[in-house]
């Protein structure tokens, strides 16, 4: 009888691991992130969490300031993957083709991503520094006058979103380029046949068949770009001001601090 219910349920048995094993890793901590967001909670405190109901969602719909960290968190995400995705297919195009030390120049490339955040914040603060800057130098060099590039607040968004693309455009080139290895050769033969140019090949079968490898990769970008936190906060802190403000350092340096101390104020 046990023998007949197993044999009956078995997919469902060895899956249960799997099974357990989401539940614990992910469900459990959105759960409990939502259920201690309608609590007012000090983790440095040692009094346990009072409810309060919707007040945190409240306190935060009427701050002007998550409205504009909002803003600059869609501005800097969509923006900068928008470019990410466009070097990254035509990087991937050019890198497709055979050519002397293609691997060690794969192998320079993907440098970036695998850098630590901090130091690339630390060498791009050396770069954007106004007066010996390897960026105003550049500028001068063109004829173009310095730029403030991470403490002027019309150029500071922009410039992380500099480092991002220059940090991440290697990622969406080495998924794009994983997907170009796996396209079929009959349509460009029958193209070439055909008479079509290589732009003509690229714009009309190339792009069309990469379209769910782009999607995939502007997805995991944007999951990504969306959570940013250490190269803002190591860079600028959100500054100068709340010019590069994202909703994750409003709540790591701003909402925090502010709605413990309203708390303690009241009480």
């Amino acid at each position: 009888m046990a023998s007949s219910w197993i044999d009956k349920n078995i997919r469902h048995i060895f899956s249960l691991p799997a099974v357990l094993f989401v539940a614990l890793m992910v469900v459990f901590p959105l759960v409990y992130t939502g259920w201690i967001s309608f609590h007012e909670w000090s983790m440095s405190g040692t009094t346990p969490p009072k409810w309060v109901g919707f007040d945190n969602y409240m306190y935060l719909l009427k701050d002007s300031r998550f409205w504009i960290s909002a803003w600059h968190t869609l501005y800097y995400s969509f923006g900068a993957v928008i470019v990410e995705v466009i070097f990254g297919v035509l990087i991937a195009v050019l890198l497709n083709r055979n050519f002397a030390f293609k691997n060690v120049v794969k192998t320079l490339f993907l440098l970036p991503m695998v850098s630590t955040p901090v130091a690339i914040a630390m060498v791009w603060m050396l770069i954007y520094e106004p007066t010996v800057g390897f960026a105003n130098y550049i500028l001068g060099k063109i004829g173009i006058s310095p730029q403030l590039w991470l403490t002027s607040s019309d150029t500071v968004l922009h410039s992380l979103m500099i480092i991002d693309i220059w940090e991440w455009t290697p990622m969406v080139t080495l998924i794009v380029l994983a997907g170009m290895t796996t396209l079929p050769h009959e349509p460009y033969e029958s193209a070439l046949v055909d008479g079509a140019t290589r732009w003509q090949m690229f714009w009309k079968i190339t792009i069309p068949m990469l379209v769910p490898t782009i999607i995939v990769a502007m997805l995991l970008r944007m999951i990504d770009a969306l959570k940013t936190f250490d190269i803002i906060y190591a860079t600028t802190q959100g500054g100068p001001g709340t010019s590069s403000e994202t909703l994750n350092t409003y709540g790591r340096i701003y909402c925090l601090s502010t709605r413990t101390a309203a708390y303690y104020e009241e009480v």
